[in-house]
């Protein structure tokens, strides 16, 4: 598909401009988040991408070097226990991800694509393969994460995913993409913890579902 050769430039280009210009925030967030709490400066975890081939995320760590491993936030029974104070403001802003762009440049993701699943993740990766979704490049923001993020169920989610598939392209990026930056600035989506994930799954789900249909 020839858009996604553009879009394997525009990632190389965009990523590389963001390193050198987002280079001070790194430097600083690296600071704050030694000073916090032990451990390393960034936490890497395995991921799915484009057609099923396993990667290495990369994320600033937000939670303690003891944290139970490969389990998705939302489904800790206590996240707050494991969130460190610095990993509670980075969490919040999606200043976490900022390391992606390491991952971007790289090749493994795309700046807008399917948010990558834990290699572990075999039910979400079973539902994207219905539609497509796992033929795609992963990416730092998509369309699912601008309609629910975290509180979407499985289905739904992996449904919007295929939507974006089918209908990849410029229009359809630069719309996750102006999206994504509405949500950050609201911090939609976001849950930490099971209780939390079935208070809001409700209403994002029938928000999700309208966009859908």
């Amino acid at each position: 598909m020839k858009y996604l050769k553009v879009k394997r430039i525009f990632g190389i280009i965009l990523s590389s401009v963001g390193l050198l210009i987002l280079s001070p925030v790194f430097l600083m967030l690296v600071i704050f988040i030694k000073a916090d709490s032990k451990g390393p400066v960034f936490f890497k975890q395995k991921r799915v991408k484009k057609n099923k081939e396993h990667f290495y995320i990369l994320k600033f760590r937000t939670m303690k070097i003891d944290t139970p491993k490969d389990t998705p936030t939302h489904l800790l029974e206590n996240p707050d226990q494991w969130i460190t104070p610095v990993g509670k403001f980075l969490r919040k802003t999606s200043l976490d991800e900022l390391p992606q762009i390491i991952n971007i440049f790289k090749g493994d993701m795309s700046v807008v694509g399917p948010r990558p699943a834990l290699w572990n993740q075999y039910d979400l990766i079973q539902e994207r393969e219905k539609y497509g979704a796992n033929d795609v490049p992963v990416g730092l923001t998509g369309w699912a994460q601008i309609n629910g993020r975290d509180e979407l169920e499985i289905d739904l989610k992996a449904k919007l995913d295929g939507e974006y598939a089918n209908k990849i392209g410029l229009a359809m990026d630069i719309r996750c993409f102006l999206g994504t930056i509405f949500s950050v600035l609201k911090s939609d989506g976001i849950v930490e913890g099971k209780s939390n994930k079935k208070i809001f799954s409700k209403e994002a789900n029938s928000k999700a579902r309208k966009q859908t249909n």
